[in-house]
C-alpha cells in the first residue's frame, strides 16, 4: 500500500509542476518494468493522480496568475474565449479528450484553461479517461522496447528536445493571453491585443 501511495503522490506532484518534468507515461512504463507491477493498475492510479494534479494546476493558475497578475484588459480578452466555450461544452470535452490520448505534455493546456476561469468539471472526465487509455498504451509500447527504455538517464530525459518542447509550450501560453479573442471569434482574424505593454 505504501508503494502505491508514494507512486500516486509522485504522479500528482509531477502533474502539479508547471514544466520541466518527464512525461507521466514514461514514469508508468519505468515503474511497471522495474517493479513488475501490472501496467493497467499503474495506469489507473496514474490517471487519477494526473487528473487531480492538472486540475490543481489549472486552479492555481487561475488564483495566482489570473487573479493576481493579469491586467483587466487581458482578463476581459480571455472572457471572450470563455463565453465562446461555455456554449460549446462538447468542443471543450472533445479537445481535452483528444489531447489526453496523446503523449504530449498537458501542463500548459491546463494553465491556459485555468486563465479562462471556466469550470474545471468540464475537463476532468475526458482527461481522466484519455490519460487512462494513453498511459496504458504508451507504457505497453515502451515495454516492447524496454531494453532501450531501461537505459534512460536523467540526462537523456532533460535533453535539448525536451527543454525545447517545454519552453515552446510556455511561449504558447503567453501568446494565448495576447491573442485578441473577440476579433478572432467574431471575424475569424488572428490579431494581437493592441495594448501589448500590459500583461
Amino acid at each position: 500500500m505504501l508503494f502505491y501511495t508514494l507512486f500516486f503522490l509522485c504522479i500528482f506532484a509531477f502533474n502539479l509542476i508547471p514544466f520541466l518534468v518527464p512525461g507521466t507515461w514514461t514514469v508508468v512504463a519505468f515503474v511497471s518494468m522495474r517493479f513488475g507491477v501490472p501496467v493497467i493498475l499503474l495506469a489507473a492510479i496514474a490517471a487519477v493522480a494526473a487528473t487531480l494534479g492538472r486540475l490543481s494546476l489549472a486552479k492555481l493558475s487561475r488564483i495566482l496568475i489570473r487573479q493576481n497578475i493579469l491586467r483587466e484588459t487581458t482578463k476581459k480578452n480571455l472572457d471572450h474565449i470563455k463565453g465562446y466555450l461555455e456554449v460549446r461544452k462538447e468542443l471543450t470535452f472533445g479537445i481535452f479528450l483528444l489531447y489526453a490520448f496523446s503523449p504530449f505534455p498537458s501542463n500548459q493546456l491546463f494553465i491556459a484553461y485555468g486563465l479562462t476561469a471556466l469550470p474545471l468539471r468540464l475537463i476532468a472526465l475526458p482527461f481522466l479517461f484519455g490519460r487512462l487509455v494513453s498511459y496504458t498504451f504508451w507504457a505497453y509500447s515502451a515495454q516492447v522496447a524496454h531494453q532501450a527504455f531501461l537505459h534512460l538517464t536523467a540526462g537523456s530525459i532533460l535533453n535539448i528536445y525536451f527543454l525545447g518542447v517545454q519552453i515552446g509550450t510556455l511561449g504558447v501560453v503567453y501568446l494565448f493571453t495576447k491573442i485578441n479573442w473577440k476579433k478572432f471569434l467574431e471575424e475569424g482574424k488572428i490579431a494581437l491585443l493592441e495594448d501589448t505593454s500590459r500583461a
